[in-house]
């Protein structure tokens, strides 16, 4: 059987946990009867790479992207900052030969300054989705997933869901025994429930202090358990409902009852993290009506049910 040969960038000030996730996980990969899956090569352009808190001494330059199955692109400390012409240009020779191609985290930003996102939907770190789809607006990005297989380029979302892709590959290549093994030598599952929403805290949206919203949405956030109509709440504002709409969309780009679901679940997940109260008491703490509307809306919001989100994030064992 013919070794997959995986080829991993250093590009400068590469992130040493981006690059170590493929090199630790193809290295280690085996073949039923105990044979190695994967050859794994370490490719960068100059002999020394900054790699932030040490210097990486490369054994391949970009001549090891040749030939190599898959090209895995880490993410780096200035993910805005795109790659050098010679690596962009091995990058695009390696695609047009066929070699799949797969950015891990913020890795997506340096692979988009190839072009070889263009046209395709992909995702990455959520603290830098925004830097993506600003910088690169031909990329389709999509936040809230832990990976996107376009086929030949592949895109992960926050470090761990490097994990994630990387045993997709896995399981790609060999089938879902193999990838199993291997998941189990990570101490992964082969599948995770949700996507990266479940991760992000839902922040309320911003206001500018002193702005005209800024004292209802004050109280708001101090009324999230009561039963609030828009009515309530334009009342509050001492202006018409139209009005308040109006204000909400021009000073947040929301709507005021949108602005509520999210502060009432961003609460919900604190208490969930935090304390021991049933799933259902927390619901109504947070203003929700009944426990269907706060599972449906928690996972709208989230990915995951309040449930899974206590599992993965809660103090105390559910």
């Amino acid at each position: 059987m013919h070794m997959h040969t995986v080829a991993v960038l250093a590009p400068e000030q590469v992130v040493s946990f981006d690059l170590a996730t493929p090199v630790e996980v193809f290295t280690r990969t085996r073949l039923p009867g105990g044979a190695p899956a994967y050859q794994v090569r370490i490719c960068a352009e100059r002999a020394e790479t900054d790699a932030g808190p040490f210097t990486l001494q490369a054994p391949w330059g970009l001549d090891g992207l040749k030939g190599a199955d898959t090209i895995v692109v880490p993410g780096t400390a200035t993910p805005a900052t795109p790659l050098p012409p010679t690596m962009c240009e091995a990058l695009r020779t390696a695609a047009a030969d066929g070699a799949r191609i797969a950015a891990i985290c913020s890795g997506a930003l340096p692979l988009a300054s190839t072009g070889l996102l263009d046209g395709l939907r992909a995702t990455t770190h959520w603290a830098v989705a925004g830097l993506l789809a600003d910088t690169y607006p031909d990329v389709d990005v999509d936040p809230d997933v832990l990976y996107v297989d376009n086929g030949q380029i592949l895109t992960s979302a926050g470090a761990s869901a490097g994990l994630d892709l990387c045993l997709h590959m896995i399981r790609r290549d060999y089938g879902s025994a193999v990838a199993a093994d291997a998941a189990r030598m990570a101490v992964m599952p082969l599948e995770r429930e949700g996507g990266q929403a479940q991760f992000i805290v839902q922040p309320c949206i911003p206001t500018p202090r002193g702005s005209v919203l800024e004292p209802v949405m004050l109280w708001l956030q101090d009324n999230l358990g009561h039963d609030l109509t828009l009515a309530d709440i334009a009342a509050r504002a001492g202006t018409s409902p139209r009005t308040l709409i109006r204000r909400f969309r021009e000073q947040t780009g929301s709507t005021p009852l949108q602005w509520l679901h999210r502060a009432r679940v961003r609460q919900a997940q604190h208490l969930l993290e935090t304390t021991d109260h049933t799933v259902e008491r927390i619901g109504a703490q947070v203003g929700f009506g009944s426990p269907t509307s706060f599972r449906d809306r928690f996972k709208r919001v989230t990915g995951v049910s309040p449930h899974s989100y206590r599992r993965s994030f809660g103090r105390t064992p559910v």
